[in-house]
């Protein structure tokens, strides 16, 4: 058993580096992190955080940037992508500062992200194994969850934490330093979770909100039933009294990202009350969708206020206007539905241009011709379609089909999960093919 030296144990908790042969700042910050850290200090520990993302050399009006970049050199399974490979965020020696200026702690806990960025995940529990000889290390998060028997040959940690709830890594942090909980409900609702501990940031130019958990569709791409086995809300009132304290009663925030990936489910019990009491209460701010909006809930009562509610970035999940393949990858959107939901945002005030649509591209087995189909009919209707290149994402129904169709080690190793190289591209789609769509629709 782990020992520990005082009362109260000191807690480090790390969000590393994005390795990638691309990154922007959508937003990004490490929501589920930050809600163990409330609940941690809400609990009597000591807790640091140290977000190695949080480092941008440009932010745009809305708060979103460039990360700063760091060329590295690219690991072995990806050398021969014809690419510079980059570390994103703080400067490495700002990294080691702040970990030299801290009390050694009782145990760090490291998140992760994407399953390809594990380079920088396994950098920063390098360095801190360094730094805190004696800590134990646990790692949770995304690739932690999707790439579990990778992560626990190859991360180093003392423990893989394969889980998503808050109650659970608590009673494991618990257990660890052997301190007696306050918080003691094993079963916390997605309302029992005080706010993410934004404040421990020196400056915030935006903070992201979930308004729920889980996915009630189940499209063949998408991970979410898998990290979140349940779909849960909280109840509007309490979302509004959060987006206040951010923006009127605690800071004056005036940029927030939805990650919700089911926002407008349902929207009579949830979208719309939060709405509607946003503007009866006169909050301004400008929020972002960047996880996309479900098509088919957006009527013209939605529409309206999205845009009288202050929604500047909306984007829109059709992914396809392949009706067989929109059946195929889980039904959640048609092309009648997509149509009525662009007429209604531009009735409300929407221009084309500031309708992002998701078109995805590099599906296991697609050709090049759907996808410019797809484009078309997206320019057709007078929105602005965005490319999102395929990641084969492991648990979901469509990874087997990606296995088969890639000519990379997708099983086995992570960095082939990468959508910058294109997985699964083929005769049907090559990345000539991708270079051309994206040149074309910079024009």
């Amino acid at each position: 058993m782990f020992h520990v030296k005082h009362q109260e144990p000191h807690i480090l908790l790390i969000n590393p580096w994005i390795t990638d042969f691309a990154a922007y700042n959508f937003w990004i910050k490490p929501l589920g992190l930050l809600y163990i850290v409330s609940l941690l200090k809400g609990n009597g520990f000591r807790v640091t955080l140290i977000d190695c993302l949080d480092f941008q050399i440009k932010t745009k009006k809305y708060g979103d940037g460039n990360f700063l970049k760091t060329e590295i050199e690219k690991p072995l399974p990806v050398k021969s992508i014809p690419r510079k490979f980059s570390q994103y965020g703080i400067p490495e020696e700002i990294m080691l500062k702040r970990l030299s200026n801290i009390e050694e702690p009782d145990l760090i806990c490291v998140s992760s992200g994407m399953t390809y960025w594990y380079p920088g995940v396994f950098k920063v529990i390098e360095i801190a194994r360094k730094f805190f000889k004696k800590a134990p290390i646990i790692l949770g998060g995304i690739y932690a969850n999707l790439c579990y028997e990778h992560a626990k040959e190859h991360s180093g940690v003392d423990i893989v934490f394969k889980g998503s709830r808050e109650s659970e890594i608590l009673k494991l942090i618990s257990d660890l330093t052997h301190k007696e909980l306050i918080t003691h409900n094993s079963k916390l609702s997605i309302d029992d979770l005080p706010y993410p501990c934004f404040d421990l940031y020196p400056q915030l130019n935006y903070v992201c909100i979930t308004t729920s958990r889980g996915c009630p569709f189940k499209c063949t791409y998408c991970a979410s039933p898998f990290l979140s086995n349940s779909f849960s809300r909280r109840d509007p009132l309490n979302v509004v009294k959060e987006i206040e304290y951010w923006t009127t009663t605690r800071y004056q925030v005036n940029n927030i990202a939805f990650y919700d990936d089911a926002l407008l489910i349902e929207p009579l019990k949830h979208f719309i009350p939060i709405m509607k009491e946003i503007i009866r209460r006169g909050i301004h701010c400008n929020f972002h969708t960047p996880n996309a909006l479900h098509i088919k809930e957006i009527d013209e009562e939605v529409a309206d206020l999205l845009f009288r509610g202050g929604v500047k970035t909306v984007r829109l999940g059709l992914e396809t206007s392949n009706e067989t393949i929109q059946i195929a990858t889980g039904g959640k959107v048609d092309n009648q539905e997509f149509r009525q939901a662009i007429k209604s945002l531009k009735r409300v005030g929407y221009s084309g241009e500031e309708i992002g649509v998701y078109i995805m591209v590099g599906l296991p087995g697609q050709r090049v011709g759907e996808a410019e189909e797809s484009i078309a009919f997206v320019n057709e209707i007078g929105a602005r379609p965005i490319l999102v290149e395929y990641s084969p994402i492991p648990h979901t129904p469509l990874f087997e089909k990606a296995k088969k169709n890639s000519q990379f080690d997708l099983e086995n190793e992570p960095l082939f999960h990468n959508n910058t190289i294109l997985p699964c591209q083929g005769e049907g789609f090559t990345m000539e093919d991708l270079k051309r769509l994206k040149k074309k629709l910079r024009r």
